[in-house]
């Protein structure tokens, strides 16, 4: 795959990378300024700022929403490898299959599949990213749209890169029982007195897995560099490469009302697998920042980020319900192939002001975004290319078929155009050192445009909406470590937003979604621990549900609600000690729908209102510690414990609850570091996530594993 930059959006980035930019810094008015640094070159795990809630380096205490960030230690000391082993850290998510072929969550009861950024950038691609070039992790919980547009209904997930200004010279090595053999690399210098600075990160990957043949074959690069042309005239370019290639693992199937005991490594697939059931991303993307402060009280900055991405998926998996009373079911393989690419550019004025006896720091934003969008759908493929059906297989002691990849069904193309316009405004305001206001506003016009060839319905579809999505926001700090907060949000959620419009939906109005939230956050032992407590409803509107008299119609009937609790602590304390620590209450039910779910064997059509939202634990729990012991060791562990899950909307298939455990010892040196990590420790069998739509399709989790990493400091 070769990628290219349209010459467009060539000027486009030649253009924005030479104008006149600047940086905005929002931070507390009553607390010195912070400057958005590369990397936070620490080991804490307290992260007392975010950029992801004010689209600028701030206080946490100081924004009136809950938003959890996984710190780089963390990631670090838990030796995740996937955005899925970040994120058990963060409480209220749900973890999703991603039809085996990308990263989704569901957050506080609601997908997030297009809910994913980095560096503020949305990032809606369907692919598995890599932590490579990941400094930190952020999730906002609730409604987003006020600065980031349609969308994050349960919140989303912003991905914070290393960036260049530090000097870092790292090698490391990683081989895991399980997930096969990983090489990292991270080099970079400041530009100490001078002009330039720059950074290099990349991966390779390549392994098996305990699902059999399972294989990974990875390869990350991201280069960047920052121009310091004076104190007040930053230039920061960034480039990331991708691309991932593996077996697209659908789970397995259930049976009366739970997943199929068997084996967790069992596939459910064709026999050939490796050559016929894999799925390829390629992923590219180029960004520039160019910021320049005006004077102390205004300052601008302008971001513009290009990428470009192509999926090959060829899956071979469960079609259908499961024959329970045979203990048999279905296979069908099919082909789809993505070419997308795309532009954002987001120009951002800050003025910091005296008015009316309070303080305030204003945040004047636009932005535009276009989007191309094309699908090659191929219909299923016979077995070994003989032009038969392919056979049912037991969902016990299954003997998978063979498949010709290469005979082809009929296509059906579907090319598809987004484009976004969002002008937004937000003002932080003091009016005291102990009362505070974070209010908003955010205006968008989002078209989109498709033309269908092929297939049965083939045509052109367009459809346009507009919304307004403000935030209230009320925070009171009657102390320096105490901060209580009270806030209203609201998002829209587009027909076809993630996906190309279709004549069952071209018709219909965005969803909406509202969130109302208490909460307090609390600074403690000297600073060296912090707490966050939430209590919130969340509401979406307008869910588009089968018209029960047309299944090849959409209606915008349907209410889901989410009552839910949060806690969160993190802390480095006295003794050498580390805690991040988390747990959620969500109470997720469909509220009100004329839906039926057709998905479950011999129930029939079972009604969709009244019963849980799919994979969204009513209780959740997440623990890590860890221990310096003096001398370069460190040791730690922790837990993860999940109650059980509804795996399809009619709620007749549930995932069971599961705890598990996982621990590491490590040994740091000024010139090396000698880690080692177990996960599962007690080897427990559990269902790790599910389709979300399907009682079929779950897929467990790893056995114990044991993983070995090796990092040089050259």
């Amino acid at each position: 795959m070769t990628f290219r930059l349209k010459p467009g959006c060539l000027a486009v980035l030649a253009a924005f990378s030479v104008a006149p930019a600047f940086v905005s810094h929002a931070v507390a008015q009553n607390l010195p300024q912070v400057e958005v640094s590369g990397s936070r070159a620490n080991d804490s795990y307290i992260a007392p700022t975010a950029v992801s809630g004010t689209k600028t380096e701030a206080p946490l205490r100081d924004i009136p929403q809950t938003i959890n960030v996984v710190p780089a230690q963390v990631i670090k000391d838990q030796g995740a490898l996937s955005m899925q082993d970040v994120l058990k850290n963060v409480p209220g998510l749900g973890l999703s299959t991603g039809d085996g072929q990308r990263d989704q969550v569901f957050i506080r009861g609601f997908t997030a599949i297009g809910d994913q950024f980095v560096d503020g950038f949305r990032d809606d691609a369907l692919y598995f990213r890599d932590l490579s070039n990941v400094e930190t992790v952020e999730v906002i919980k609730g409604p987003a749209a006020v600065l980031y547009g349609r969308g994050s209904s349960g919140g989303l997930i912003n991905r914070v890169t290393k960036k260049p200004g530090i000097d870092v010279s790292d090698v490391s090595f990683t081989a895991n029982s399980t997930a096969g053999r990983r090489a990292e690399l991270d080099l970079g210098r400041g530009a100490g007195d001078g002009v330039v600075s720059w950074r290099l990160t990349g991966a390779v990957e390549r392994g098996d897995s305990f699902r059999a043949q399972q294989f990974i074959d990875r390869t990350a690069f991201a280069p960047s560099m920052e121009l310091k042309f004076s104190a007040d005239t930053k230039l920061l370019l960034q480039a990331d490469y991708l691309e991932d290639r593996r077996v697209m693992d659908f789970g397995i199937p259930s049976y009366k009302g739970r997943p199929v005991s068997v084996d967790p490594g069992t596939y459910y697939g064709a026999a050939n697998a490796r050559a016929s059931d894999f799925v390829q991303s390629r992923v590219m993307s180029t960004s520039a920042v160019f910021s320049h402060r005006i004077n102390e009280s205004l300052s601008f900055r302008n971001n513009f980020r290009y990428y470009d991405y192509h999926l090959n998926r060829n899956p071979t998996n469960i079609s259908g319900n499961v024959n329970e009373t045979n203990q048999t079911m279905n296979l069908a393989h099919s082909k789809l192939v993505r070419d997308e690419n795309g532009w954002f550019n987001q120009s951002e004025l800050t003025q910091k002001l005296q008015l009316g006896g309070m303080k305030h720091e204003i945040l004047y934003g636009v932005e535009f975004g276009s989007q191309s969008k094309d699908a090659y759908t191929y219909a299923g493929v016979p077995v070994a290319g003989t032009g038969s059906p392919l056979p049912a297989v037991s969902i016990f002691n299954p003997v998978l078929p063979f498949v010709n990849p290469n005979v082809l069904g009929a296509l059906t193309t579907t090319y598809g155009t987004y484009n976004t316009f969002g002008g937004y405004l937000q003002d932080n305001i003091a009016f005291s050192d102990q009362w505070k206001a974070l209010v908003g506003v955010r205006y968008d016009s989002f078209e989109q445009k498709a033309r269908i060839v092929g297939g049965t319905a083939p045509g052109s579809l367009a459809r346009t909406d507009t919304a307004f999505s403000p935030r209230v926001g009320l925070v009171w700090q009657p102390t320096e470590t105490q901060s209580y907060y009270a806030s209203l949000s609201k998002s829209f959620q587009p027909s076809g937003e993630n996906f190309a419009l279709a004549v069952n939906n071209a018709d219909l109005s965005p969803e909406t979604t509202r969130n109302t939230e208490v909460g307090a956050k609390y600074d403690f032992l000297d600073g060296r621990a912090s707490a966050t407590i939430s209590v919130f409803r969340l509401e979406r509107d307008n869910i588009k549900t089968t018209d029960p008299t047309n299944n090849n119609r959409l209606i915008p009937v349907g209410k889901q609600r989410t009552d839910g609790a949060e806690f969160t602590l993190s802390g480095d304390l006295k003794g050498g000690w580390k805690v991040m620590a988390g747990y959620a209450y969500l109470d997720a039910t469909i509220i009100d729908s004329t839906a039926f779910d057709t998905s479950a064997p011999g129930t029939g059509n079972v009604p969709v209102k009244g019963k849980n939202a799919t994979l969204t634990p009513k209780h959740s729990a997440n623990l890590w510690l860890t221990k310096d012991l003096g001398s370069g060791f460190t040791v730690g562990g922790g837990a993860n414990a999940v109650a059980a899950r509804a795996a399809n909307p009619g709620n007749t298939v549930l995932l069971p609850g599961y705890v598990t455990a996982d621990a590491m010892a490590a040994y740091r040196t000024a010139k090396y570091d000698i880690q080692f990590n177990v996960g599962n420790i007690f080897n427990t069998n559990y269902i790790v996530s599910g389709h979300g739509s399907s009682p079929n399709l779950s897929l467990p989790g790893a056995p114990r594993s044991f993983a070995l990493t090796l990092r040089y400091h050259m």
